[in-house]
């Protein structure tokens, strides 16, 4: 199995077009498309689906293309890395950071590195919540900044500290629940989760660290946005970042809940995978990751 044929074959299910993938690739689109018969020819089965529109994958090829898409990426990564070795720091870095990470860490990070690094292509991917770790496990991201996942595989991951946060409870302003003083006066209240059904997150943290059941979710969003304008446009309850929450662009629509219990304490840290943590752009990005947190408990 050729690698430029498992590369023939990823670009057609993406460009969803021969013609397409054949312009992405540099070939002509009778190459790519021998290529992708050969891949058929070789594994008795078919790959792609052609009609008048273009192309799609059938359900060997999106097989296929689900470990060719790996193994390109897994070859991009085992290339970038020798060069690097070789003290040529060029290539890509995959980063997934969580919004306060983004506010706080990233602007100051990109500030230092891109000076050091000029030929290091940065690629910046906000989440919510990274404890799932998806982007990380399949590659996607070469490192996550958020807060630590508790209960980690050992040997898997790679974390560092950077900084403490807390994650506070917060209302629409103007809000009756704005009154609460307890995290059981807010448990029949629709709160908001930043993962799917809130079965992992930050709320059922707190509430399972005080003895209460989680309160089950009323809204799930995946984006800053829209945690803020599904709470602070009606009666929800949500967990945000205290630098977020009071920051000058959300105080006007938002309020914090001095609940009685306080509210959540995290660390931010960066997670790399076991794998990459030698690669000399994630290592030269963690220290300046560290610089930059150092700068921001600094203060101004």
């Amino acid at each position: 199995m050729k690698l430029a044929s498992l590369q023939a074959l990823v670009a057609a299910v993406e460009e969803g077009s021969l013609r397409a993938a054949a312009r992405r690739l540099g070939v002509s689109q009778p190459a790519l498309t021998k290529m992708v018969r050969e891949l058929e020819r070789e594994l008795s089965a078919t790959l792609l689906l052609r009609s008048t529109t273009g192309v799609v994958a059938s359900a060997q090829g999106k097989v296929l293309y689900e470990h060719a898409r790996t193994v390109a990426r897994e070859l991009d990564t085992a290339v970038e890395q020798v060069q690097q070795l070789g003290g040529r720091m060029v290539g890509e870095l995959g980063i997934a950071a969580v919004p306060l990470a983004v506010l706080l860490l990233i602007p100051e990070t990109l500030r230092t590195f891109t000076r050091e690094f000029p030929d290091i292509r940065l690629r910046i991917a906000e989440e919510l919540y990274i404890a799932q770790l998806t982007k990380l496990r399949t590659g996607e991201v070469d490192l996550a900044i958020g807060p630590i996942p508790q209960g980690l595989p050992a040997g898997e991951f790679t974390t560092e500290p950077l900084m403490p946060v807390t994650m506070a409870v917060v209302v629409r302003k103007g809000s009756a629940l704005a009154r609460s003083r307890s995290l059981r006066e807010l448990a029949r209240s629709r709160w908001v989760y930043t993962s799917d059904a809130g079965a992992t997150g930050y709320a059922r943290m707190l509430f399972e660290h005080h003895g209460l059941p989680a309160p089950p979710a009323g809204a799930v969003v995946n984006s800053t946005l829209a945690l803020m304008a599904v709470i602070g446009s009606g009666d929800y309850v949500g967990l945000m970042p205290m630098p977020i929450a009071t920051h000058p662009a959300a105080a006007p629509y938002l309020s914090v809940v001095p609940i009685a219990e306080g509210h959540l304490d995290l660390t931010i840290g960066v997670v790399v995978r076991g794998d990459t943590a030698l690669k000399p752009a994630v290592r030269h990005f963690v220290s300046h990751l560290h610089r930059a947190a150092h700068h921001v408990a600094a203060g101004p």
